[in-house]
């Protein structure tokens, strides 16, 4: 179970990881600063196992993996969203960060909800509410991506 960070449209990478951090190599560097141009207390307050919900179009902007591995290493257990940005989309993945895409959840969920999330059903529960959304479940293949790790690690495990 996490609790809620909610944002609104199109929340962008530079929001989501501020460029002027971009040559730190380091995730956990990364996550300090995670948020900060649009949530200045952000890294402060997240806790492992939290959750981030957002309106359409999460991840727009540059395409940078910087995005997906601030918020994973930050403690973000998963973000939904009504939708993503296809290069978040993908780079979610690609770094182990598991992303949903439900339209309700992300209208009906607020900020400080209890949330806890199946990734094999696709089931959302906000406890806080009372209430159930459904997303797409992953398809075995990406929650094995998920599960190492992300993609290179996967692909590592599986030469």
């Amino acid at each position: 179970m996490g609790y809620v960070f909610k944002y609104g449209d199109n929340v962008d990478t530079d929001v989501i990881i501020p460029a002027r951090y971009l040559n730190a190599p380091d995730p956990e560097e990364l996550a300090k600063h995670c948020m900060e141009d649009i949530d200045k207390d952000f890294a402060k307050k997240v806790k492992k196992g939290d959750i981030i919900v957002a309106g359409k179009n999460f991840g727009c902007g540059s395409s940078r993996e910087h995005a997906p591995v601030a918020i994973k290493a930050a403690g973000v257990q998963c973000v939904i969203a009504s939708s993503f940005a296809r290069i978040f989309y993908r780079n979610s993945f690609n770094t182990g960060l598991p992303i949903l895409e439900c339209q309700e959840a992300a209208s009906k969920i607020s900020e400080g909800d209890e949330v806890t999330v199946d990734f094999a059903t696709g089931k959302i529960t906000n406890v806080t509410k009372g209430e159930v959304y459904q997303a797409e479940p992953f398809p075995e293949f990406i929650q094995k991506i998920i599960a190492s790790g992300g993609l290179v690690n996967y692909v590592k495990e599986n030469l």
